[in-house]
């Protein structure tokens, strides 16, 4: 059963800490480039160099590039602190536009060592000048090759996953896997304040200017920048498609995300569908907010871990 509590939504559930850091963020936010008004890449230098909006995350030690068989022709991946548990195929985020797979690597080795798995990150095509399906693509072929992966290394079970765009992308390559018959490899989803409907959703649509990470129209940019899609389709809009024969799943989002409907219509049509779905709504929570180290943020990337361990234990 699928329950939200209606009182995470109410101003007075935003503890102390995270008030002031959305308050600090904004003020910061007001006065930098807005993504859409940026060139990409400037906005794509600015992460290498970790001056982005979120904290430097890698490249760290302990991760490496291996080849995969995408277009990127390469992944990363974080080793398993022993033999690992399972495998984790992680998608980055970043509005189709923006990111790379080591950029995400303090997250990635904190998984593999609260969880004891492997994770592959894996590089797909960027937008705009890669548009639709290029990323998709990339991210079905590196799943596929993922799963023989795991088998190679000896992990038991996959779990896919990943935030925003990857949140996305992760749906849309579960849903390319079950038409090859693969879904059912798959043993869990882990979904950060993912956009799962590219047409935007009431709460990206209805949020305005106010730039708080994302906005409505840094949202219509990165939409996009997919190119001349058809944003009502089911395979572009995974909030739209058949989910039948889906994994568990766990779905998180902050009340100050312009994308929280988008969290909460999926875990919505995801029970529907026959499937579990782990709802956690953070109060406050702007998008991205598990990158930073407050403690909606550390209770996000505990979730996130439990998780993993129930579906590799499982």
């Amino acid at each position: 059963m699928l329950i939200i509590d209606h009182r995470l939504f109410r101003s007075e559930s935003v503890s102390a800490e995270t008030r002031a850091h959305v308050e600090a963020l904004e003020a910061a936010l007001a006065v930098a480039p807005k993504p859409h008004e940026t060139p990409v890449e400037a906005s794509r230098q600015a992460r290498i160099e970790g001056r982005g909006v979120f904290p430097p995350a890698g490249p760290l030690p302990g991760s490496e590039w291996v080849e995969a068989p995408t277009v990127p022709g390469r992944a990363r991946l974080t080793p398993a602190p022993g033999a690992p548990t399972g495998l984790y195929i992680h998608i980055h985020g970043g509005g189709w536009t923006l990111g790379l797979p080591d950029q995400y690597d303090r997250w990635n080795q904190h998984l593999a060592q609260e969880t004891g798995c492997a994770v592959l990150s894996i590089q797909y095509r960027l937008a705009p000048e890669n548009p639709w399906p290029a990323c998709a693509e990339d991210c079905e072929a590196g799943a596929v090759w993922a799963l023989e992966e795991a088998a190679r290394m000896g992990a038991p079970r996959v779990v896919i996953g990943g935030e925003s765009a990857g949140a996305h992308l992760s749906v849309v390559t579960l849903l390319r896997l079950r038409a090859r018959g693969m879904a059912g490899r798959i043993a869990g989803a882990n979904l950060s304040y993912g956009v799962f409907d590219v047409g935007l959703t009431p709460s990206a649509r209805n949020w305005g200017a106010r730039q708080l990470v994302l906005s409505t129209p840094t949202m219509d940019w990165f939409s996009g920048n997919l190119g001349p899609v058809d944003k009502t389709s089911p395979e572009v809009s995974p909030l739209r498609a058949d989910l039948s024969g889906m994994p568990p799943a766990l779905f998180q989002v902050g009340t100050e995300d312009p994308l929280m409907d988008d969290s909460l219509l999926m875990a919505a049509r995801w029970a529907a569908s026959g499937a579990e779905a782990r709802l956690e709504v953070h109060p406050g929570g702007v998008h991205g907010f598990d990158m930073f180290d407050i403690g909606i943020g550390r209770a996000a990337r505990a979730n996130a871990a439990a998780f993993l361990k129930d579906c590799f234990a499982a």
